[in-house]
């Protein structure tokens, strides 16, 4: 006998789409009023800038990353093709920066090609493919800064060093790039056939493919998607350190991730919110600013290594309320 526990108390099912919709934002809000009201300068234009010039790349990383996970795949790549992207921009820089942020971006596509041509061509998995760009991407940034800890940007390049560093309008120049990349990933995703295609192909690819849908191009466009949008926050990461740094990105895709889920996108596709996806983003990185501010206090001391044990946990902890959350919905 079907249990229509769910037919019988729409509340229920409503409160769960709820959650899933705004319990980030909600969660997000309620941290800032935290800070606000425990920490001296925590609302202070110098904390929202710095917050909002660092925590800019993770979110470029995880708008691709979201993407990716719509259609049912994962890219572990992202971290390492963004430590390798700043080596790029580094050493173009010298030719100025239109170069350089090309050259970024172009690096970060060109692994996302290559994951995606193996993917849709050879039918491998995309955990164990995108583990094997992931050692690749780090062994190639390292190659290209010849095993040194960082490659400095062309000091007269001013305009490249802007784009991490600069602000415009009294707003950091990376968050403005965060923002307008965004916006149009949310048009993409919300009205065009390849948003539309990327959200049907991970309800069932099977399906995807007797209605018609051109599968392995469209997954194909999500890692060159995912590629150069982690090309595109190697080159701030390069803007901003002065230097291209290969041993970057460590655990970064992790956080991309993290994001995502928290923002409501299923691991399995099929569905997900590019703006839910950046407040989730957000959130993880205001989890860690608040951290700080904790350390500054002397209440605490968490080294950076603590920071991927929180991350893991707090990835775990979210995909266990969404499973459960899930099965609630279908029960």
């Amino acid at each position: 006998m079907l249990n229509t526990n769910l037919t019988r108390d729409p509340r229920r099912a409503r409160l769960i789409s709820l959650l899933g919709q705004y319990g980030v934002l909600a969660a997000f809000l309620l941290l800032i009023v935290f800070g606000a009201l425990r920490y001296t300068g925590f609302m202070s234009e110098y904390n929202f800038s710095t917050f909002l010039r660092y925590n800019a790349m993770f979110g470029l990383i995880s708008l691709g990353m979201c993407f990716v996970i719509i259609t049912g795949g994962i890219d572990l790549s992202v971290g390492s093709v963004v430590a390798m992207s700043s080596v790029v921009a580094a050493l173009l820089s010298p030719y100025g920066v239109v170069v350089a942020v090309l050259g970024a971006v172009a690096a970060g596509a060109l692994v996302g090609v290559i994951n995606g041509v193996i993917i849709t061509r050879l039918n491998i998995q995309p955990f164990i493919v995108t583990l094997a760009t992931l050692l690749g991407a780090r062994g190639l940034a390292l190659l290209l800064a010849r095993n040194q800890g960082g490659v400095g940007i062309d000091l007269e390049n001013t305009a490249l060093t802007w784009l991490g560093q600069g602000d415009l309008l009294r707003l950091p120049v990376p968050g403005v790039i965060l923002l307008i990349v965004f916006i149009a990933g949310g048009i993409a995703l919300r009205y065009s056939p390849f948003g539309r295609h990327a959200l049907a192909i991970g309800g069932g690819e099977d399906a995807s493919k007797l209605m018609g849908l051109n599968v392995n191009r469209v997954l194909l466009g999500v890692y060159v998607l995912s590629g150069a949008l982690a090309g595109l926050a190697g080159m701030i990461l390069a803007a901003q350190l002065g230097a291209g740094q290969p041993t970057e990105g460590l655990g970064w895709e992790l956080s991309a991730i993290a994001a995502v889920v928290v923002g409501g996108t299923l691991l399995t596709g099929g569905t997900g919110s590019v703006w839910s996806t950046l407040v989730g983003a957000l959130l993880l990185g205001l989890i860690f600013n608040i951290l700080n501010f904790e350390n500054g206090k002397g209440i605490i001391s968490l080294s950076p290594y603590w920071q991927s044990v929180i991350r893991g946990g707090f990835l775990l902890l979210v995909v266990v309320i969404q499973s459960r959350t899930g099965r609630s919905g279908r029960s």
